[in-house]
């Protein structure tokens, strides 16, 4: 297979930006050029396929830290990730009527956090794609609508372009992935919601401080601000029950349960929800765990949120940085085997993945306690906290993947 046709990377269909009347409008995200550039490096022929038009302009911090540290350091980006990074370096976390509470330092971005960075989504994704730019071939506008598969390879049908077949097929496309629901079934078989719904917007006006992220509880609810670069984005954080009706392309929808949950919240949350009903520039999505038995089927295989979607309460960009590197190793390492390729694969990923999906409930309990007392404790125990230590956050997780023979 290695120096064969090609592959094809279904590349993160994030609906991560709504406009009014216009459903989802998706942008490219880490797995998918990431996969591509470790693949090219091996050999293989990488076809990326995603649905944006191209690169959009706003996006929510992400971490990038312990087994994507050694991933991007062999592909030579550390200096271009750090001058994209955010800038800020603490928490102020606020009592119900805005009040300061307490400040808690930020591992990342700090003098106590030189390993990790904080960037905005939409500057991640475009250096990594300017990585794999040259590596691979891009598709954008375009998306699988079709897949058949025999023991040679897999014929591809695009919404744009020509039908073409390709060796593997693999699925990097979110938590609604499209590839997932072609080959292994209809959504709400592997996702499952996790007590929460999230919700951003940019607040259209620069914050306060540049360099600390306000945090804002009631009871089951949580609202933010982020700088984020001078581009500063609210996020609505709230619990609730699944819904059979819940749509993630329908914008109105969102609005109104957003501001159904927030109705009757002090601070600056109505000024916050007003500016809800007016943004063009809206992400709404299900809290959700994504599991299945298998991430393959025959030569179409998962990647990131597609196969095990930790959403909002994981590190969900650092473990598909590292699992598209994994992936690509492991296919190296036996070109003409890609079952126990994709074997390997899964149980080396999941090692990584499982440990973090197991903590989603206490995830929740620091980001949205249930109860007043609870946003107590959580605000004590933060007072309390030491500061962060400047050592690598989880070694064995950065071994792990230096092991497998990262190299530029």
């Amino acid at each position: 297979m290695q120096g064969g046709r090609v592959v094809a990377v279904l590349g993160a269909v994030e609906h991560h930006r709504q406009r009014a009347g216009d459903g989802a409008d998706e942008r490219p995200g880490q797995r998918g050029p990431t996969l591509a550039y470790w693949l090219a490096r091996q050999g293989f022929r990488p076809t990326v396929v995603e649905r944006s038009e191209g690169l959009r302009s706003s996006g929510s911090p992400v971490d990038i830290r312990g087994p994507a540290l050694p991933v991007v350091d062999a592909m030579g980006l550390r200096p271009s990730l750090r001058a994209a990074a955010t800038e800020t370096t603490a928490l102020r976390l606020l009592a119900a009527s805005g009040r300061p509470i307490t400040r808690v330092a930020m591992p990342s971005n700090s003098a106590a956090g030189r390993g990790e960075i904080e960037i905005p989504r939409n500057e991640l994704a475009a250096v990594l794609v300017a990585a794999a730019r040259e590596e691979a071939e891009f598709l954008f506008d375009d998306t699988i609508t079709a897949l058949a598969q025999d023991e040679h390879g897999v014929d591809v049908t695009f919404a744009r372009a020509a039908p073409r077949r390709f060796d593997l097929v693999i699925g990097a496309d979110g938590l609604h992935s499209t590839v997932r629901h072609l080959v292994f079934g209809p959504e709400d078989e592997f996702v499952r919601h996790a007590g929460l719904y999230v919700a951003t917007m940019p607040l259209g006006a620069p914050a306060d401080d540049s360099r600390e992220v306000l945090i804002h509880n009631t009871p089951g609810r949580l609202v933010s601000i982020h700088p984020n670069r001078g581009r500063a984005l609210v996020a609505f954080i709230f619990r609730g029950p699944a819904r059979a009706d819940f749509d993630h392309r329908d914008v109105h929808q969102h609005r109104r349960l957003v501001t159904e949950a927030y109705a009757g919240v002090g601070w600056r949350v109505p000024q916050l929800l007003g500016r809800l009903q007016e943004t063009e520039d809206l992400y709404f999505d299900s809290v959700s765990q994504v599991r299945l038995p298998t991430w393959s089927h025959g030569r179409v295989a998962l990647l990131g949120d597609a196969a095990s979607c930790l959403s909002l309460l994981g590190d969900g960009s650092s473990l598909a940085i590292a699992g598209a590197h994994t992936l690509a190793s492991e296919l190296a390492a036996s070109p003409a085997d890609h079952t126990a390729a994709l074997r390997r694969y899964q149980n080396a990923h999941s090692a990584l993945v499982e440990p973090r999906q197991r903590r989603l409930r206490l995830s929740a309990a620091l980001l949205a306690p249930r109860t007043r007392a609870g946003i107590t404790a959580r605000n004590l125990a933060a007072r309390l906290s030491p500061t962060p230590r400047p050592t690598p956050q989880n070694g064995q997780r950065d071994a792990s993947v230096a092991q497998q023979g990262v190299a530029p």
